[in-house]
């Protein structure tokens, strides 16, 4: 076991440089800044689909109302990522030029959906048809993100533009300067077509989604099942935030697999589809990655050792809703061989077993989108459209994944209960000594920010800004205990990038730590300090406003 921990290690610069890979965090960037849309379209759906199940259906008119509003948010679901990828993209490419000579990301945006819709959308008899604008066009709105901020990196760092005047106005010299990228963009998409579809027959959205029909169908397999999520696990394992390596390259399905299984259970039909963002949610993270939610619940309360009955108290109430960073980096379970098999193998085990209770029982997937931080069990009966087996599945899942993680649990607790039996006599001194250094440390920095008289702001950032606010929280509760004029907030990595200098220090949680570097480029630019943890300092400073408040004080005033 230990020789797999090490090649995994071993193997973690290039699980790293696959997760700083530009191209899948813009589609995770974009995705993150539609899922509002998402979540706000799903609501209607709830509401429009939701009372048939007990047998009472709406009339027309109101049905019709309730999906107008769907229609015309996750209707046009790939106009949208079109734009926000080809922002993100540009925004990265942005961080890597000179700061008199940036591509314009309001440019990009409008070009993307200009482009993105001569390649998609066929025009017909009073107008043009809607069929791509949603989920179905997700794979061509990918393509058109990925090649247009491309086309204006290229015009820009060969200063190709039109220039104008140094009298004319800086907002009228841009509009020029973006003349030609932006002409060149729309005529290669006009003409590429033009030709396809004279080639083809077909416009091209609808035919890369047939040319990956295959591979939506294996990752919907249990082999797909397996590489998807025991790869995120994996991931997660080496301390790398699995979902943004992995689920970049499967959200397309995510989306048009869920669309499918709505319009089917709509239609009578069983939803057959397993591989959705629900599967994710409510099925293999049962409790976060690893499917940790059993596992947090047996060290609150079963437990002998101090370490995991403590850990497992700071972390039932997160972990209950989706956010295992403490159980994670607090138990540890991150590179722990002793985890590495139930870590790997529940999350597996649970999609297959979801997998089964589709194909050979009948039981519908899911066919609604909910917010992520739904308790798990909930979730899974809310978004399969209160399947009956759903009632069966959710309370046998919880049983599999305390059977799997059970004898790895009592494994670990009896080494940590030896091993704080072997270091009680002597901790005791060395923590009150330390205790004691600690509190003189904290009253000076205090006492300096209070003399100085500032007001601070600290931003903390995560993958999804969900593990980010329970160190947000903790700084402001320090603060306010120690009379401290300080304020934090948390994000998601990516929305801090236009209010960077609003803060006096930005913390990057451990999750995100192979994006530290180019954040510190970022605030070092600007002016702005940055700092990280590692994962078990990270969960202190979330449990200790005290201790969270000086390393802040500490990263901002060294």
């Amino acid at each position: 076991m230990e020789k797999i921990i090490q090649l995994i290690e071993t193997m973690k610069p290039f699980f790293e440089q696959v997760s700083n890979n530009p191209y899948l965090r813009a589609v995770r960037d974009g995705f993150v800044s539609c899922i509002p849309v998402v979540l706000f379209s799903s609501m209607f759906i709830l509401v429009a689909c939701v009372p048939d199940i007990f047998g009472y259906v709406w009339p027309d008119h109101i049905s019709a109302v309730l999906w107008r509003a769907y229609n015309y948010s996750m209707g046009i679901l790939s106009v949208l990522m079109v734009a926000t990828i080809a922002k993100s993209l540009t925004d990265k490419f942005n961080n890597l030029l000179p700061k008199l000579r940036q591509i314009n990301p309001v440019s990009v945006m409008i070009v993307a959906i200009c482009c993105f819709l001569l390649l998609s959308v066929d025009s017909i008899k009073g107008g043009f048809s809607s069929e791509y604008m949603g989920t179905k066009g997700l794979l061509s709105a990918f393509f058109v993100a990925f090649i247009i901020p491309n086309i204006y990196k290229f015009c820009v760092k060969k200063n190709i533009t039109i220039k104008m005047p140094e009298e004319v106005p800086h907002n009228i010299s841009q509009t020029f300067a973006d003349l030609i990228p932006l002409a060149v963009s729309v005529l290669f998409f006009w003409l590429f077509s033009i030709v396809f579809k004279g080639i083809t027959g077909m416009v091209f959205s609808a035919w890369i989604l047939e040319i990956f029909k295959p591979l939506f169908t294996a990752a919907d397999g249990y082999i797909g099942l397996a590489v998807i999520y025991g790869a995120m696990a994996m991931f997660w394992f080496t301390g790398i935030h699995g979902p943004s390596i992995v689920e970049p390259a499967v959200t397309a399905i995510y989306i048009a697999n869920i669309e499918a299984n709505l319009k089917l259970f709509q239609a009578g039909e069983h939803a057959s589809y397993a591989l959705t963002h629900g599967t994710s949610y409510f099925v293999a993270t049962l409790g976060g990655t690893g499917a940790t939610l059993m596992f947090a619940a047996m060290c609150a309360f079963m437990a002998k050792s101090k370490q995991l009955k403590a850990v497992g108290k700071t972390s039932i109430v997160p972990v209950t809703f989706a956010v295992n960073e403490p159980i994670l980096f607090g138990a540890p379970i991150v590179l722990n061989p002793v985890f590495f098999v139930p870590f790997i193998l529940t999350p597996v085990l649970n999609v297959w077993l979801f997998k089964f209770f589709i194909d050979n029982l009948g039981m519908n997937g899911f066919v609604y989108i909910l917010p992520w931080t739904t308790p798990g069990t909930i979730g899974l009966i809310l978004g399969t459209g209160f399947a009956k087996l759903s009632f069966v599945l959710a309370p046998l899942l919880l049983i599999v994944d305390a059977i799997v993680y059970y004898p790895f649990f009592k494994v670990y607790d009896r080494q940590l209960i030896a091993r704080e039996l072997e270091l009680h006599d002597e901790a005791v001194p060395a923590v009150t000594i330390k205790q004691a250094i600690f509190e003189e440390a904290v009253a000076n920095k205090v006492e300096l920010v209070k003399h100085e008289g500032k007001e601070l702001s600290v931003l903390v950032l995560c993958a999804s800004g969900a593990t980010s606010s329970m160190l947000a929280k903790s700084i402001t509760k320090g603060a306010k205990e120690k009379n401290v004029n300080l304020d934090s907030i948390a994000m998601a990595y990516g929305q801090h990038k236009e209010k960077m200098t609003d803060f006096d220090l930005i913390v990057l949680a451990p999750q995100m730590a192979s994006m530290y570097e180019e954040l510190k480029r970022d605030c070092d630019a600007k002016g702005v300090k940055s700092a990280t943890t590692s994962g078990a300092e990270y969960v202190k400073l979330t449990r200790d406003p005290e201790a969270a408040l000086h390393f802040v004080l500490n990263s901002i005033h060294n």
